[in-house]
């Protein structure tokens, strides 16, 4: 797969336009990811010395990019000031929908193929299931009641 992958936020904290601490296993997990072959993508809005810093932070740390803004690292960007749309399969971004999740639940998303969707269903459908079970023990605690004291 091809993964575009942000910056500030998901890769390491906010603190633009300084380089924030690492977000655990952020790294870690993205060279595995590279090692069972996927292409990874650094999807930034940082540019120039500010994107330099954050690749060269990322290469002192073992993780080279397949390409940076662009779908190939031949392309010319050829964009300034603004960002364009990359042709990606996943996108890894703090400000997805739902917010980041954390590293190890990225990995399982990608390495099982999991949708996120199903993950949604299935934490709708156990959260019914929780709250279906708390209004039939109130009900029986309120039948007990009126039982012994009604």
């Amino acid at each position: 797969m091809v993964i575009a992958v942000d910056f500030d936020g998901t890769i390491v904290e906010h603190r633009y336009p300084e380089i924030g601490r690492e977000i655990p296993f952020a790294i870690d997990t993205l060279r595995t990811l590279q090692r069972e072959g996927h292409r990874l993508i650094l999807w930034s809005v940082r540019e120039d010395k500010l994107l330099d810093d954050a690749i060269e932070f990322c290469r002192q740390r073992g993780l080279e990019f397949y390409a940076v803004n662009t779908n190939y690292p031949e392309e010319k960007t050829g964009h300034e000031h603004f960002s364009r749309k990359l042709k990606a399969d996943v996108f890894i971004d703090d400000r997805n929908l739902g917010g980041l999740f954390d590293w190890g639940t990225i990995y399982r998303i990608i390495h099982y193929r999991i949708k996120v969707a199903d993950l949604v269903d299935e934490a709708l459908s156990e959260r019914l299931e929780q709250a279906e079970e708390k209004r039939l023990e109130k009900k029986k605690k309120q039948s007990l009641w009126r039982k012994l004291f009604g």
